[in-house]
């Protein structure tokens, strides 16, 4: 089995409940959004942007959740290129995290939604 150095495990894992905490964070506030103000030509897009930002990290979340899998498959190493991808997911999964916070953020002080 390939093995995956504990630094890497913890930020595999912290990032995973990142994306999961904000997944959870951004469903809260499309209920919110929608029972205080409904499915409304002023709401519409921002409920929609809601959607973009769950799919924006419910992709990341999922590939997180295999390549590690499979990496622990792999006996006695795992390649290069399946490390690489590891790598740019992780990469790609952060900033994901920092712009739907920022998206998620905004939507919430312009419609004043805690």
């Amino acid at each position: 089995m390939a093995k995956l150095s504990p630094e890497s495990l913890t930020k595999i894992f912290s990032l995973q409940r990142r994306l999961i905490e904000l997944i959870a964070e951004i469903k809260i506030t499309e209920f919110n959004l929608f029972e205080q103000y409904g499915e409304t030509e002023e709401t519409l897009p921002e409920l929609e942007q809601m959607q973009n930002c769950l799919e924006r990290l419910t992709n990341p979340y999922s590939r997180l959740h295999t390549l590690t899998l499979r990496i622990a498959e792999y006996y006695p190493i795992a390649p290069s290129a399946i490390l690489e991808l590891l790598d740019e997911t992780i990469e790609q999964a952060e900033i994901s995290v920092d712009v739907v916070e920022a998206s998620l953020s905004e939507t919430k002080k312009n419609w004043g939604l805690s």
